[in-house]
């Protein structure tokens, strides 16, 4: 056990959002907290972590477990240069190496022959053991691939943090974590800032991760590939789900479906009980089996089955007819000071093109929306839109030019067109204000709330070109759900930033790629096959870049070389592999074990003895329903295992080539 949970109970004012919640997250698991927005997901995490106490229970963590939290934003680093910045967040490791350094410098002055000399001598090898059991020979290079991974340049190292926006901020937050590698990393949506490259170089990480992850997002795909336990919140309960999220949403339906049957099956048993009452209470002769009947109804404990949330759905206003060309770039140059993000570039967007704008940050991705909206003007070259081209744009810099002093109901109205007025509560409904929310002033609003704002802003208005800039960051599972099964239907054409590739793939048909020093590239198909289409790139780069084998290879010293060379690459592969393998073999041993058991107790449910004790039937029943859920659980590991040797094989042989005998 890494931590505990134990009889939680939080409330705001009426609203609880969890009574007596229990739980244990043990070493190496991957847990995903789901539920709506507004469910509790995020005061959970701060209640772990300390931040905030709850009314009752309790969170037990064992002495010297180091929980390391990244909350959704509000964190500002400025002061120190990147890379001293994070590699100061390992303790006092840059501390011992300097004094280690010190000591070292001061022992050449030192005779052999004194007690000084044998003092420091003995002083630097305890820190040089401080530092081996730290791993801090590793220290730098494994602070720099980590930020390399998280999409920083090395000529970042030496910036102050404080030159960092707040996406950038996360990342710095994001990397202290991963270089820390706590016991517990509590992540709360932390794909938000994070551009495609980050978002894999991210899940690969996490998904070799020695310590156990509790992770909020809106990211199915990620989840999917990561979690292999799932806790839901909803209406102040949790259900705990033993797989990924998409197996939460197909088990969360099966068990709805089956308390249905229960409840219905209750309620015919209750009305059959109540006829027999009604019918034979006043007769003295059944009045005493009538009264029976009473007793039995008042200790029924009634299921209940929630209401499911209201499903709402949107229709985009009926867009305006417009010509075949929706907009077009000629010869467009933009640059800011010597940053250069497009050079004489030329796009044609035509009608019905539906484009997803992918990379890195600072590539030049919100510049290009500015740019094709027409809000923005290139530094050369021309812009036009098509015949008829009416552009709904979306960014997140809208949220700011709200007025605080209006209502949220106020702010979409005024926004809304006379036809577009009636869908103006079901569409805030959609994007999370509903009730009283609508009557909440645009100034006490979060970030997020006054995001959402504007984007319901921008879908009222009627547009055959929509243009959005990461639309879904702020969104649940839901109403992000119910934008792209608008957008799908939706007629016209629309450009969207977002690396949200679960929301992505089903309603774009083009990539638009973006990368530093390079013209954007353009891709047909959706972001699941513009990425394979890249990683096949990157394989056919590494092939070609690979050394070719020479003749020179045959003679005596360059076999010895060659033999020296395959000895190397079999110990890694052997490093990196039989961990993998070896842990496989455990999880197989598990289930073939848990297999045999079962076995057994069906064998033990056949025998007449047991058949009729009801007491045995039930210990039997239960142990082997758990065995069941173990087995799922070992399976699903199985499957990640798996997937980690075929990767880690398939890195191996793009190092090295096919395995050499």
């Amino acid at each position: 056990m890494v931590f505990a949970v134990q009889d939680l109970h939080i409330e705001f004012g009426p609203r609880v959002l969890f009574d007596s919640l229990s739980f244990v997250v043990d070493r190496g698991e991957r847990i995903a907290f789901a539920g709506q927005n507004g469910a509790g997901k995020s005061t959970l995490m701060k209640c772990i972590v300390g931040v905030m106490q709850p009314d009752h229970g309790k969170v037990l963590l064992p002495r010297h477990t180091h929980v390391g939290y990244l909350p959704q934003d509000g964190i500002h680093i400025s002061g120190k240069p990147l890379l001293d910045e994070v590699l100061g967040s390992v303790g006092n490791i840059v501390e011992i190496q300097q004094a280690v350094d010190e000591l070292s410098a001061e022992l050449q002055s030192l005779d052999s022959a004194t007690d000084a000399y044998r003092d420091t001598l003995e002083e630097i090898g305890h820190l040089e053991l401080l530092l081996q059991d730290r791993d801090a020979a590793s220290l730098r290079p494994r602070t720099e691939s980590i930020l390399r991974g998280l999409g920083f340049a090395s000529q970042d190292f030496t910036r102050d943090c404080g030159e960092f926006s707040g996406g950038w901020q996360m990342r710095i937050a994001l990397a202290k974590l991963l270089l820390q590698e706590p016991e517990v990393l509590l992540l709360d949506e932390p794909t938000n800032h994070l551009d495609i490259q980050s978002q894999r170089w991210l899940e690969q990480s996490l998904r070799t991760y020695r310590g156990a992850i509790c992770i909020i997002s809106h990211d199915i795909a990620l989840l999917d590939s990561l979690v292999t336990r799932t806790i839901a919140f909803h209406h102040g309960r949790a259900e705990e789900y033993s797989g990924n999220f998409s197996f939460y949403l197909k088990e969360s339906k099966a068990r709805k479906e089956i308390l249905l049957r229960r409840a219905k099956a209750q309620q015919r048993e209750i009305a059959k009980t109540q006829a027999f009452i009604d019918r034979f209470r006043a007769k003295a002769t059944k009045a005493s089996q009538a009264q029976s009947r009473i007793k039995q109804l008042e200790k029924i404990e009634i299921i209940e089955v929630e209401d499911d949330d209201a499903v709402m759905s949107f229709r985009f206003p009926p867009p305006p007819p417009g010509g075949n060309t929706v907009v077009k770039l000629e010869k467009a140059c933009k640059a800011y000071g010597p940053i250069c993000l497009l050079k004489d570039y030329d796009f044609t967007m035509d009608k019905g093109d539906r484009i997803a704008i992918v990379g890195v940050n600072g590539s030049g991705k919100s510049t290009f929306t500015r740019l094709v909206s027409g809000t923005e003007a290139p530094d050369s070259g021309t812009f036009s839109f098509g015949h008829h081209t009416e552009v709904a744009f979306f960014s997140q810099t809208h949220a700011d030019i709200l007025d605080n002093e209006q209502t949220v109901l106020e702010c979409v109205e005024a926004a809304a067109s006379r036809e577009t007025r009636p869908l103006v509560r079901n569409l805030l409904g959609c994007f999370l204000f509903r009730g009283d929310d609508v009557f909440k002033k645009i100034g006490v609003l979060s970030g997020g709330e006054r995001s959402r704002v504007a984007l319901v802003c921008m879908l009222l208005k009627p547009a055959n070109f929509l243009i959005m800039d990461e639309p879904t960051n702020h969104l649940d599972f839901l109403s992000q759900d119910v934008l792209q099964r608008a957008l799908a239907e939706y007629p016209g054409s629309y450009c969207i930033v977002s690396h949200n590739r679960q929301f992505l793939d089903p309603i774009v048909n083009k990539v638009l790629e973006f990368r530093n020093g390079y013209p954007p590239r353009l891709f047909y198909g959706n972001v699941s096959q513009y990425i394979e289409s890249v990683e096949a790139e990157e394989r056919r780069l590494k092939a070609a870049a690979a050394p070719v084998p020479t003749q020179a290879l045959t003679t005596p010293a360059n076999k010895k070389d060659a033999r020296r060379a395959r000895a190397q690459e079999r110990e890694k592969r052997a490093r990196v592999l039989k961990p993998l393998q070896q842990k496989l073999a455990q999880i197989e041993d598990a289930i073939a074990a848990k297999d045999a058991r079962r076995d057994e107790i069906s064998a033990e449910l056949e025998k007449p003895e047991n058949m009729s004790d009801n007491q045995v039937l039930m210990s039997l029943t239960q142990e082997y329903q758990q065995l069941e859920r173990e087995t799922e659980t070992l399976y699903s590991q199985w499957e990640d295992v798996s997937i980690e040797i075929e990767q880690a094989e398939s890195a191996l042989n793009d190092e090295f080539g096919p395995l050499s005998e």
